[in-house]
């Protein structure tokens, strides 16, 4: 098997005395739709937040195609191909649905600050590529007809739509997703599920995914990788982590009793 896009060893991650993430470790390959899942408290956003470098692990390393993203500032995610939705909105509320997209290409522009003053040459040429590359996400989640709404105006499922478009102008190779359905209904999260699976079909992303649904979680996942307590307690297809005790032993609330 190719090398994995994503590892993580022995990751740990402790606030005070809480050790809120413990010695986990998974791979994440190429091409693969992967669900990180738990009870709540598990520790799967923390785990996160220490991949997008908003804070330091106490120990472990986190790689990214062979790069170690622990020696990386958290600006830099964006520009070598990670991109990320947040479990709450993180979006402009009273911006337009385009100017939030374009917000996301931000990390792709190279012009200068007197190109941009003049707004000529590379300036001009990169304002044009960025608005047709938004015009293709936004006819890919078929929201064409809220493309000048403010966000503030529109469903919380349309609101998601909108923070998955943001992460998607910034062209991700690797697309981490905190639980895009939840407050959803049933239609808005298997349009979700028909995206996440476009986008590794047809733009060859892959994806890992904190996910509640386990009706979306066992539909479309490669493998799954299951917290408890901070822990790693499985790892493998979901049919087979589904018939893991131990799991089945967490999601009913009797895990170390």
């Amino acid at each position: 098997m190719n090398a994995p896009l994503l590892s993580l060893k022995s990751v740990s991650k402790s606030f005070g005395g809480v050790k809120a993430v413990a010695n986990v470790s998974f791979d994440v390959h190429e091409g693969e739709i992967a669900s990180l899942i738990g009870p709540n408290g598990a520790g799967k956003t923390t785990l996160f937040n220490a991949v997008c470098r908003l804070f330091n692990v106490s120990s472990g390393s986190i790689a990214y195609r062979g790069t170690d993203l622990l020696a990386q500032p958290p600006h830099r995610l964006a520009g070598l191909g990670i991109g990320r939705t947040f479990q709450n909105l993180a979006i402009f509320r009273h911006e337009t649905v385009v100017m939030n997209l374009l917000v996301g290409m931000h990390s792709q522009l190279r012009s200068g600050v007197l190109d941009g003053a003049f707004f000529f040459g590379r300036t001009a040429r990169e304002e044009i590529a960025a608005r047709e590359h938004v015009e293709k996400i936004i006819e890919f989640l078929e929201i064409e007809e809220i493309r000048h709404h403010k966000v503030s105006q529109l469903s919380y499922g349309l609101q998601k739509r909108v923070e998955l478009g943001r992460a998607l102008a910034t062209r991700p190779k690797l697309l981490l997703l905190d639980e895009m359905v939840s407050g959803m209904n049933q239609e808005e999260t298997e349009d979700i599920a028909r995206f996440v699976l476009d986008l590794r079909e047809e733009f060859g992303m892959t994806i890992l995914m904190i996910e509640h649904d386990m009706s979306v979680v066992m539909d479309i996942s490669d493998s799954v990788h299951v917290m408890n307590f901070g822990e790693s307690i499985a790892s493998g297809a979901p049919a087979e982590v589904a018939a893991n005790p131990e799991v089945i032993n967490a999601y009913l609330g009797t895990a170390h009793a």
